[in-house]
């Protein structure tokens, strides 16, 4: 009896969080999504797929002209981050199916550019692939002109993606995460 008492207050313990994190998922989310910078915001979304595609291709092919092996492997290390995370990603989002916010609550969060609704949202692809290129850059060239400003920029896909009311906080926060763990777990 006293076993089932304890697994009953954990279960409504956990319960009770989940609810208190959805509010305040959806309460974070409401604010951000009410900043009018949407037009930054497509500008940082858009920039969250090509920079991940656009800058390992570009290093790939100057190493390739330039003969230039140790950047090659850097294009390919870089390269294979992104790809690692983002597919994770969308094999995530495709299993949980989670429902964009402007669909889950077309009353209270407005879609700013936003993808096809059967789009499922968690995790963030854009935020994985960003924080992905980032995190193999700065391990990369571990400089502070790279590593500030590639982590500002992701940051900015992830608030961009909220402020676009496309995901939840907490969808940006797992597609940082994976995307930062695929950078270094390929190193």
């Amino acid at each position: 009896m006293k076993r089932q008492r304890i697994i009953f207050l954990i279960l409504t313990a956990c319960f009770t969080f989940s609810l208190s994190a959805q509010n305040i998922d959806i309460n974070t989310l409401k604010t951000i999504n009410r900043w009018d910078v949407h037009g930054l915001s497509r500008g940082l979304s858009a920039s969250g797929v090509i920079l991940p595609v656009g800058i390992p291709t570009a290093m790939g092919l100057y190493a390739l002209i330039k003969k230039d092996q140790p950047m090659l492997k850097d294009a390919i290390y870089i390269g294979t981050s992104v790809i690692e995370a983002v597919g994770i990603t969308y094999a995530a989002k495709h299993i949980i199916g989670r429902d964009r916010p402007f669909v889950k609550y077309p009353d209270k969060i407005h879609a700013y550019g936003a993808p096809d609704a059967d789009s499922p949202s968690f995790p963030s692809g854009h935020t994985a692939a960003a924080f992905s290129l980032a995190t193999s850059l700065s391990i990369t060239y571990p400089k502070w002109y790279v590593i500030a400003p590639s982590a500002v920029w992701a940051c900015g896909v992830g608030f961009a993606r909220m402020n676009q009311g496309v995901h939840y906080p907490s969808d940006v926060v797992a597609g940082g995460a994976r995307g930062g763990g695929g950078g270094v777990s390929l190193m």
